[in-house]
């Protein structure tokens, strides 16, 4: 079965043998939109791994970009929501983490920001990538229990809808990879990938 693409999309998102995956290594900001009882989260998918999961918005820093503006420009994008620099609180959490797909692993150094919503908003999804007209299956505002029962990444976002209290995490080295990582990975390789930045 053929997987559909779409003029200017990059990745093939066909099925790779695991060690022959192109790294794509970079730096990204991830966004945790909520309401005092909702958070919003983004369906994504890898149609060469028939997988699907839901996360947080937001994306790569585009050259000099700082972590902020990279998560506005990103929300934007993504959503139609436009934002100013007041409104992020954070960053609240950084990370490491490896995403195996089945055409490529992506390597990204993430730090969140929470934005803050008196009530959901309908998104408009107009200024979507290439890749992500193929990836993204739609978006929702979830409860705490809701959360419960989906795949949801990071997994244990609900606990920033459960405090208003932004404390710091560091979450360290995560993998969270649809088809698994290969020999390559030895420990110290993603630290090696990263030092290249």
């Amino acid at each position: 079965m053929s997987v559909p693409t779409v003029p200017g999309q990059h990745r093939s998102f066909q099925p790779l043998p695991r060690s022959a995956r192109p790294i794509v290594v970079r730096r990204a900001t991830r966004l945790i939109v909520k309401t005092n009882e909702r958070i919003f989260l983004e369906h994504d998918s890898d149609p060469g791994a028939h997988a699907t999961w839901w996360m947080t918005p937001g994306g790569g820093v585009d050259g000099d970009e700082t972590f902020a503006a990279a998560g506005i420009r990103e929300l934007f994008e993504e959503t139609g929501w436009v934002i100013q620099p007041d409104d992020l609180i954070g960053p609240v959490a950084h990370r490491v983490v490896t995403h195996g797909y089945s055409d490529e692993v992506l390597v990204q150094e993430e730090q969140f920001f929470v934005v803050n919503f008196d009530a959901p908003r309908k998104i408009d999804t107009s200024g979507f990538t290439a890749e992500e007209q193929v990836t993204m299956l739609g978006a929702a505002w979830f409860t705490t229990d809701e959360l419960a029962n989906i795949n949801v990444y990071p997994p244990d976002i609900f606990r920033f809808l459960t405090t208003n209290e932004t404390p710091f995490i560091e979450y360290g080295l995560i993998d969270e990879s649809i088809v698994s990582l290969d020999e390559r990975f030895v420990p110290g390789f993603v630290e090696q990938l990263l030092a290249k930045l």
